[in-house]
């Protein structure tokens, strides 16, 4: 047995303040291991992370999770708050709505209709449906949709996912979301391509499951969950109710935003149960990875038999099976499905045959803190097919040279920005700023960005841009940008690094690549909104107003885009910008602002 360090011990000490039940002194080691080594893909100076200082990073209130090793549960443990505001911590019951896990539940519901010979798999789907008929058009070319294409996104239909709805609104109806009726807030769900002929991910299928399951059970979709699937497998702290049921409030996480801000609310709810409704914990999430593995070897079928599971953990088409992704690392395959609802992400990933697994929540819309946390797991427990992180040594480099590094650059279509700031230089893309680490004068790596970088040369020794190097393949080669004439940039990355350097108070260079942004993508309301923002800041009121006055006919109603304008400047003030031009632009477009 490897003896701890006392540093280990006490950092372990500190951050388990919300651990629910007692362990024997080999799993105590092995949980402050996992605790104290943190990496992405690559570990700065041999020096991995802690939880608490991923944690900190990320802005991440709570953290839950539960590991699996020889198909038991071996620990499952909780840290941080469930709601701050409430001085709540979580802990290993503290349940959990981490979105599209759901999917894999639903599909042990629907398998099981399937075992029970109330529906083919293979059939088309209006033979199940009798409240409700999907509508059949020329885009699926003559094809009916079967079950088994709704579970693995293989049936051509549209809505990707569902945005929910706050608390104090109206909720639609299933029948009323699938039509896009109101108080629906998503698209009817229907064909966009021919069924059977690719993966397209789509939550609007299996929201029909969910139409489905409780035509053909005659029962609420959560009653009969809750009977048949969640009941035998023993998971005891789920729910698919929406909205949750009031005596479970003090065991909800509240939601938070990347910002660290609430939800509106504390969560979303989500009618959408089969897709996105799920309220749970690692700790039941385990139960289901653990049974399925079983039944997988023909070992159980407390909810599926071995034929039944088979299909739930066999790739339908690519690696896409009924209610589950398949990974094949190495030929170590793994059965995984990640989530995300309004302030909450998750991730659960259990081995076919090795009989590992993990399943990590946070209530955080930042997910980054599951993947480190989930390399850590698998580095202390051995698992075949993952990657050891790469150690990295960083090199010191002077101002002189780090200084010509400093501008914006494009690379691949997309926009960056290379800046100093108190502890080092920071490259950032797509809403990113991930730190610069030297190893030589020349090249650096980032934590959150993969890939080697090298800056590239003219022969007169200035710097025009640097490369991108994935694997020992070259993946991209970008350019410093000087002019904005000639740049050819993917959709969209004007407005996302004009906005980052409006934030950032670089009231010039906003104006040059929103303006830039606006001649490509004119119809873009949002870069004339932000290229207003950014004329009232660098003190020209008349430009901004007149471009405000765009902004407010430029498309939807002029009373959306008012409620859109105001609640903007209500960010830009709590951000810290000037209060008084703000409540100057306001009263002349008519609004009422803040003093």
């Amino acid at each position: 047995m490897k003896k701890i360090s006392l540093i280990i011990f006490l950092c372990h000490c500190l951050i388990t303040v919300n651990a629910q039940q007692q362990y024997d002194k080999a799993v105590n080691e092995q949980i402050a291991r996992v605790e104290t080594n943190l990496s992405g893909s690559i570990v700065i100076d041999g020096k991995p992370f802690t939880l608490e200082e991923r944690m900190k990073h990320y802005n991440v209130a709570g953290v839950s999770v539960a590991v699996i090793d020889n198909y038991k549960m071996v620990w499952a443990k909780a840290y941080g708050y469930a709601d701050k505001e409430e001085n709540r911590k979580v802990t290993t019951n503290t349940m959990f709505e981490p979105g599209s896990i759901s999917k894999s539940l639903n599909a042990v519901g629907i398998l099981q209709l399937a075992q029970q010979g109330k529906l083919d798999l293979y059939q088309d789907i209006n033979q199940y449906l009798l409240n409700w008929k999907f509508p059949y058009d020329t885009v699926s070319h003559g094809k009916k949709i079967t079950t088994a294409q709704l579970l693995s996104h293989t049936a051509g239909l549209g809505v990707h996912g569902f945005p929910g709805y706050h608390r104090d609104s109206p909720i639609a109806s299933v029948t009323d979301i699938l039509d896009g009726r109101p108080p629906s807030n998503t698209e009817a769900v229907r064909s966009l391509t021919e069924p059977g002929k690719e993966v397209r991910y789509s939550g609007g299928g299996i929201l029909i499951t969910q139409q489905m399951l409780t035509d053909l059970s005659k029962q609420p979709y959560e009653q009969y969950m809750n009977e048949h699937v969640l009941g035998p497998l023993g998971m005891t702290n789920s729910s698919f109710h929406q909205p949750p049921s009031t005596s479970l409030r003090k065991k909800l996480a509240t939601g938070y935003k990347t910002n660290g801000d609430e939800v509106p609310g504390k969560y979303f709810i989500y009618p959408e149960k089969a897709a996105a409704g799920l309220w749970t914990t690692p700790t039941d999430i385990s139960k289901y990875i653990i049974e399925i593995q079983q039944a997988y070897q023909g070992k159980s079928s407390k909810v599926l038999n071995q034929e039944m599971v088979k299909l739930h953990l066999t790739p339908y088409k690519d690696d896409v099976a009924l209610g589950t992704y398949i990974q094949n690392r190495n030929g170590e395959k793994y059965f995984v499905h990640s989530a995300s609802n309004e302030g909450f992400t998750g991730y659960f990933l259990g081995g076919l045959t090795n009989g590992k697994g993990v399943a990590l929540f946070v209530n955080s819309e930042d997910g980054e803190v599951l993947l480190e946390l989930l390399n850590s797991v698998t580095l202390e427990y051995n698992w075949e097919g993952f990657r050891k992180p790469e150690q990295i040594t960083t090199v010191p480099v002077n101002d002189t040279i780090t200084s010509k590094y400093i501008g914006e650059y494009i690379l691949d279509g997309f926009l960056s920005e290379i800046k100093k700031q108190k502890d080092g230089l920071y490259l950032w893309t797509n809403g990113i700023s991930s730190k610069m680490y030297f190893t030589s004068s020349t090249e650096f790596r980032n934590l959150e960005l993969g890939g080697a970088k090298a800056f590239t040369f003219d022969n007169a020794g200035t710097v025009t841009g640097y490369s991108n190097t994935i694997n020992g393949r070259l993946r991209a080669k970008g350019q410093k940008i000087n002019a904005l004439d000639t740049l050819k940039a993917k959709p969209g990355q004007w407005g996302v690094l004009g906005r980052h350097l409006l934030e950032t108070k670089n009231y010039d260079k906003a104006v040059g690549f929103l303006s830039k942004g606006l001649a490509s993508e004119p119809s873009d309301s949002s870069l004339v909104r932000n290229l207003a923002h950014s004329y009232l800041f660098k003190g020209d009121l008349e430009q901004s107003i007149e471009l405000y006055r765009r902004y407010l006919k430029s498309g939807k109603t002029e009373h959306d885009l008012r409620k859109s304008l105001k609640n903007d400047f209500q960010y830009l003030r709590n951000a810290g910008f000037d209060h008084s031009v703000i409540k100057k632009a306001g009263d002349i477009l008519l609004f009422r602002t803040n003093k």
